[in-house]
């Protein structure tokens, strides 16, 4: 039985010109969808083979408390993260609330644009199995431990940049980046010195020992291996 239209002819041609719109709006779309996403997402889902197991990465966070880190420590790094590779996929360990791990291709979205950089140990043969089981151990007892936003010196609470010095100079003897103590910060900023009220009062810990991102980003026993969707060296 034909189906029926109040005009067969002038439905089908409607139909026909109908379709024909779809056609090449999809194809628009599908020519504009590459530009939805930065190199760096991107590139966290196909050249993740490159990385290496604890690899450092950084990035600009988007969290409130972040405006503040990088006004104090003169960077636009304010988080970081360590490199695992799981069931196949790469994972960022990392001290956010509380401390845990996210795939790669989610972290990097979390970052400001989804830039992010990642850094390797220059002499990563250091990286033997057996240290890097015994970064995976000590990691394991730190998950969904509580994030630390006062960055006290004890593993009672972590930060990002506390867990993976800790991490590489427990398992390594490497310190990667010099510690340094608050007051060796910029705390001027009206951003800085609210977040340190809240945090403090009027009695902030000056000379607690910490590590900051960039100190870390800035280590000379570290090189860059990817920044912004690019290699840098040939050492992937």
């Amino acid at each position: 039985m034909p189906f029926l239209y109040p005009d067969n002819s002038l439905f089908s041609m409607k139909k026909v010109y109908l379709l024909l719109v779809l056609l090449v709006a999809t194809m628009g779309v599908m020519r504009f969808l590459p530009g939805l996403f930065s190199p760096s997402e991107k590139n966290a889902e196909v050249v993740g083979d490159g990385f290496k197991d604890g690899d450092l990465i950084f990035q600009t966070s988007l969290s409130a408390q972040s405006m503040a880190i990088q006004l104090a420590t003169h960077s636009s790094y304010s988080h970081c993260g360590i490199l695992f590779k799981e069931d196949g996929e790469w994972w960022v360990f990392e001290a956010v609330q509380p401390v845990g791990r996210c795939r790669l291709k989610d972290w990097a979205r979390r970052g400001k644009e989804n830039v992010f950089v990642v850094k390797r140990l220059k002499q990563d043969a250091m990286l033997t199995k057996q240290v890097l089981d015994s970064m995976r151990s000590i990691a394991g007892t730190w998950f969904r431990r509580d994030y630390d936003p006062f960055f006290e010196w004890s593993d009672d609470r972590l930060y990002c940049s506390e867990l993976i010095w800790k991490l590489y100079e427990r398992t390594t003897g490497l310190q990667i980046g010099e510690l340094q103590q608050l007051q060796d910060l910029d705390l001027s900023a009206p951003q800085v010195q609210e977040i340190m009220y809240a945090r403090y009062k009027n009695n902030p810990p000056l000379t607690e020992k910490l590590i900051t991102p960039v100190a870390m980003f800035r280590s000379p026993l570290l090189q860059t291996v990817f920044a912004r969707g690019e290699w840098i060296t040939s050492s992937h």
